[in-house]
C-alpha cells in the first residue's frame, strides 16, 4: 500500500498486507539505491500491519529532503513504494 501521508513532513506510515505469517523486512532507501534505516526485520503474523517511518537514517540524524523507496521483502513476494520527504 502506499504511505500515508506522501509527501511528508516529519513522519509517514507504510501499511501492508501478509496472507500468511512469515519473516518481513522493510527497508528504506535514498534514489541512489543505498539504505537508509531498516524498520522492520522479524517473523510477523498474517493480516494488516503498519509502520512508521520518523524521517531518520539508522544513526538516527534526520534524511534530507528527497525521494525514497520502501522495499517490503518476504520469502515469497517484494514490493517496493516511492516516497517523498519534504521538509
Amino acid at each position: 500500500m502506499q504511505n500515508y501521508p506522501n509527501p511528508f513532513n516529519p513522519a509517514t506510515k507504510i501499511s501492508f498486507m501478509l496472507p500468511e505469517s512469515e519473516h518481513a523486512k522493510l527497508e528504506i532507501y535514498d534514489l541512489l539505491g543505498r539504505r537508509v534505516t531498516t524498520l522492520l526485520d522479524q517473523n510477523m503474523k498474517a493480516g494488516l500491519h503498519s509502520i512508521e517511518w520518523n524521517g531518520k537514517t539508522a544513526d538516527g540524524m534526520g534524511a534530507s529532503s528527497g525521494v525514497y523507496f520502501a522495499r517490503l521483502s518476504t520469502a515469497t513476494r517484494h514490493g517496493i513504494i516511492r516516497m517523498s520527504l519534504l521538509k
